[in-house]
């Protein structure tokens, strides 16, 4: 929620953009609470021992997202940051399932279930490896739903906010969005 007090995100977000160094400090402040809750609940169901934490994960995001050297990209908005946001921790997340899966790390057990996307319409116990795959497959066919499902699922926008991240209708996202879930279920073998 912003502060009466601070200047709204979307300029923070314009001024980071431009180089003000202090700016891109308060857009940190504002936005912690958010990407580290956004990383808690897509962290809940990762197998016990996991070495990722949800700080290291917000932190890493951040660290892609403006730059190792405080260059930040070009955000037009708080959709497009978020966005941008979720797809950096869907990176940083598959990055470290693919490193922890290799052979000299215990890759040839059997894989852990981490998710859980009943309330999503995508079936329990999808793997995040296995999803990444279905994503890449929907991408080559139908991309805008692929970054549909990456904007609500590893972003967690709503439909509007997905629809100004894209800009296209409310309506467009749904129809993506309910496009994607079949799509994903079956694709991942879901017969339910």
């Amino acid at each position: 929620m912003e502060n009466p007090n601070q200047p709204p995100l979307d300029e923070l977000l314009k001024a980071a953009r431009s180089g003000d160094e202090a700016a891109a400090a308060e857009l940190w402040k504002l936005v912690y609470a958010d990407l580290r809750q956004l990383a808690q609940s897509r962290m809940q169901s990762l197998p016990p021992g996991q070495t990722l934490q949800a700080t290291a994960l917000v932190n890493e995001a951040y660290l892609r997202l403006v730059g190792r050297n405080g260059e930040a990209a070009e955000w037009q908005n708080r959709e497009h940051f978020f966005g941008a946001a979720a797809r950096t921790m869907r990176n940083i997340l598959v990055d470290q399932l693919r490193h922890g899966s290799r052979l000299k790390r215990g890759g040839d057990r059997a894989r852990v279930a981490l998710f859980e996307l009943e309330s999503e319409g995508l079936a329990s116990g999808v793997d995040v490896l296995d999803l990444d795959g279905a994503l890449t497959r929907l991408e080559a066919i139908a991309p805008r739903a692929a970054e549909v499902t990456v904007l609500r699922f590893f972003g967690g926008l709503t439909i509007a906010e997905s629809a100004a991240e894209l800009g296209v209708s409310e309506a467009t996202i749904e129809r993506e969005w309910a496009y994607a879930r079949a799509w994903l279920r079956r694709d991942l073998g879901d017969e339910g």
